[in-house]
C-alpha cells in the first residue's frame, strides 16, 4: 500500500454497503470485552487507568485478584487476568462479542453445524457461551442482564479522562489469517473490508450495526486494540505528557502497554 491507512476509515467507507448484508446473518451488537493476561496486574492496571479507563469490579479467590474488568463504556471492557503459573500465556486470550437475544444467535450457530457450549449464566450474572475457532482459540459471547455486575455498573467508572470512549477494532496474530476469515465469513457471517497487502492482515466487520472490526494478522504481529480519537495530534500530546512513547504510522498512533500489546489510536 501507498499510505497507511485508517481502520476506522476503512469501516465508515463500507457503511452503505454493508447495510445489504445477509438477512439471515445472526447480527451482534459489538465488542464486549477483550480479555488479556498480564505479568504483572498492578503494573498493567496503572497504565490502562493512566488512558482514563477506571476499574470497575474485580473477581477475587482467596483474597486475591483473580480478574479486573476496566471500563471504557457501558458496553465495552478490557478484561485483565494476572498470571498465576509460568506456564501460561501473557498477552491475548479472547474476544468477547455482545449478542441481543443469546439464545437466538445459539440456536443458529447450531443450525450452522457449530458446536458452541450452552447459554449458562456467568459469573458476573450475564448470559453466555463460548466456541472454538480457528487454531482453538476461544470465542466467547455474551448478552447483558438486568442485576448483572456489568448492567449495575451502567453510567459509572465513565472515567472523564478517557482518551477514547470506543473499541472499534482489535487485532488478533494467527498463524493462517486465511482460515480464519473463511471461518468468520461462512460460519459466523462477518463481512470482508480489506486485505493489507504484504502484511498478511485481513479486516473483517461485525455482522450487524456496531461497524466493529477483527483484524487477522500473521505471527509476530502484536495483540492490538484500536481506539478511535478525534484529533491525532492533541491525543500525541496527551500520551507524552503521560510519559508513554508513541509512534506514529500514517494516520494512526501506537503506544505499547506494559506486555507489549499495541493499543492504537486511529483518526475518527
Amino acid at each position: 500500500m501507498t499510505k497507511t491507512l485508517s481502520l476506522l476509515s476503512i469501516v465508515l467507507a463500507i457503511v452503505g454497503v454493508a447495510a445489504q448484508g445477509q438477512t439471515d446473518t445472526p447480527l451482534l451488537a459489538g465488542i464486549a470485552h477483550v480479555a488479556i493476561r498480564v505479568s504483572d496486574l498492578n503494573r498493567s492496571r496503572d497504565f490502562y487507568q493512566k488512558l482514563g479507563f477506571e476499574q470497575a469490579f474485580t473477581f477475587t479467590k482467596d483474597g486475591v485478584v483473580t480478574e479486573s474488568f476496566l471500563k471504557v463504556n457501558d458496553q465495552q471492557f478490557i478484561e485483565m487476568y494476572p498470571q498465576q503459573q509460568p506456564s501460561q500465556s501473557i498477552g491475548f486470550m479472547h474476544v468477547c462479542f455482545e449478542g441481543a437475544d443469546l439464545e437466538a444467535l445459539h440456536r443458529e450457530y447450531v443450525a450452522r453445524g457449530l458446536s458452541p457450549t450452552p447459554v449458562k449464566r456467568a459469573g458476573a450474572g450475564n448470559l453466555l457461551f463460548t466456541m472454538e475457532g480457528p487454531e482453538k482459540q476461544n470465542i466467547e459471547y455474551t448478552q447483558y442482564m438486568p442485576g448483572s455486575l456489568h448492567s449495575n455498573d451502567q453510567g459509572k467508572h465513565l472515567g472523564a479522562s478517557r482518551i477514547s470512549k470506543q473499541i472499534v477494532a482489535v487485532r488478533i496474530t494467527l498463524n493462517d489469517p486465511n482460515a480464519a476469515e473463511a471461518f468468520y465469513t461462512q460460519k459466523l457471517g462477518f463481512r470482508p473490508l480489506q486485505r493489507f497487502g504484504v502484511m498478511g492482515r485481513i479486516a473483517l466487520q461485525l455482522p450487524g450495526p456496531s461497524l466493529q472490526v477483527v483484524q487477522f494478522a500473521t505471527e509476530g504481529a502484536a495483540f492490538a486494540i484500536y481506539f478511535p480519537v478525534s484529533n491525532l495530534r492533541d491525543t500525541a500530546a496527551r500520551l507524552h505528557a503521560l510519559g508513554l512513547p508513541v509512534e506514529r504510522l500514517g494516520s494512526m498512533l501506537t503506544v505499547q502497554d506494559p506486555d507489549d500489546n499495541r493499543i492504537v489510536f486511529v483518526k475518527e
